[in-house]
């Protein structure tokens, strides 16, 4: 199976280079906002080449560049079309800063014996990283994000070996609740505490942001707080990230079947209670790199609809306790007289359901016994329930 897999190097250019690279990102920005203009105004839509006309410096940087900014263009309101974003916004100087150039003819040369990425019109830039890789790079993303540090994102197609599925039990099989108070209850009652990033560094960001919100605009003294408000923001993302890549390797390396939740979160971003705490989880993300990492692993990975009672329901008997609250953590099942541990007992009917539904017997989904065929494949959907990876 073929797969597109990306290294993100970061880049060390030169004073020379970080010129080149500035012009690129200038040039394939006033393109991306000319093109923008013109739909804006309902005015007779231009080409790289009579911008070039009009702007002869855009000839000195890579035209494969150039030709991205238009597509890039195309595909944000393909998605304003098909509603999965807002109208495009004008690019700015001052946001993160970024052009992609696509591989044709060996433009694109990485030396990993030197260490250093040859892109079309400029020198070859030296980049640290140790991963190696064989296969032919297909495009190419550089980008300077606030902190003034550059990187290459290099997308390679790679072949999976196929792997045989293994036959899934309650021995290495798991369901995965997430929470606030702890970020992850496994079925077995392991708990992963929650490591809140954002919170931890909010006073220092806090006196750093009050300190740059009275500096005088376009000053030197600004400039130095913005990097400062900047390398916290960074440090945050790159701390998150470091623990959901390492959180989700271990999941797929210990567990063949794990059964994950599809929650809703713009529907719980409205509780101003919680949405702080909740969008320094990360919860997307980690869904994200596990579903990605199961197909890599040939793991089965199955996402139960949000509808599923996974905490109000009974993992002894299947009783469902429809009056049960956020903030009862313990309850005591009125039909079996078992005590519950409200996220335990999540993750476990997470768990059966992963199970059931790749078996003949019948599970209890949305107050209904329904019962599903033994076998699925590819992203299948069943009711409220889909099988991600198999």
């Amino acid at each position: 199976m073929k797969i597109h897999k990306s290294y993100k190097f970061r880049l060390y250019p030169s004073s020379a280079s970080k010129g080149h690279l500035a012009n690129t990102f200038g040039c394939s920005r006033l393109v991306y906002n000319t093109l923008l203009r013109e739909i804006k105004d309902k005015s007779t839509k231009s080409t790289e080449k009579q911008l070039k006309e009009i702007y002869p410096f855009l000839k000195d940087v890579d035209s494969i560049a150039l030709q991205q900014s238009r597509i890039n263009l195309q595909t944000a309101f393909k998605n304003l079309k098909e509603g999965r974003a807002r109208y495009p916004n004008f690019k700015s100087r001052k946001s993160r800063q970024s052009f992609r150039t696509v591989s044709t003819n060996g433009n694109i040369k990485i030396d990993f014996t030197n260490n250093t990425l040859k892109l079309p019109k400029l020198n070859p830039i030296k980049f640290r990283d140790s991963r190696v890789f064989n296969n032919p790079i297909r495009q190419v993303t550089v980008s300077k994000d606030r902190c003034d540090k550059y990187f290459a994102s290099i997308l390679v197609e790679e072949i999976l070996p196929d792997i045989k599925v293994q036959p899934l039990n309650s021995n290495n099989t798991v369901g995965l609740d997430m929470g606030v108070a702890h970020y992850l209850t496994l079925s077995d009652g392991t708990k992963i505490s929650n490591p809140k990033f954002f919170i931890s560094l909010q006073r220092k960001l806090k006196k750093i942001q009050k300190k740059f919100a009275k500096t005088k605009k376009d000053s030197k003294g600004r400039e130095k707080l913005r990097l400062k408000v900047a390398a916290i923001h960074s440090k945050i993302a790159n701390c998150r990230k470091d623990f959901l890549q390492k959180l989700s390797s271990l999941i797929i390396k210990n567990f063949d079947g794990i059964c994950v939740e599809d929650l809703n979160m713009l529907g719980m971003l409205k509780n101003r209670r919680l949405s702080k705490s909740l969008q320094d989880l990360g919860w997307s993300e980690f869904c994200r790199m596990i579903e990605y990492k199961a197909l890599w692993a040939g793991k089965t990975l199955l996402k139960a609809g949000r509808f599923f009672p996974s905490s109000k329901n009974c993992n002894c008997c299947n009783y469902k306790n429809s009056s049960l609250r956020l903030s009862d953590r313990v309850w005591t099942c009125p039909s079996c007289g078992q005590v519950l541990d409200r996220d335990i007992n999540a993750a476990i009917n997470l768990k059966k359901l992963l199970l059931n539904t790749l078996g003949t017997r019948e599970i209890y989904a949305s107050g209904d016994n329904v019962r599903l065929k033994p076998a699925f494949a590819g992203n299948a959907v069943v009711g409220e329930t889909r099988i991600l990876s198999l």
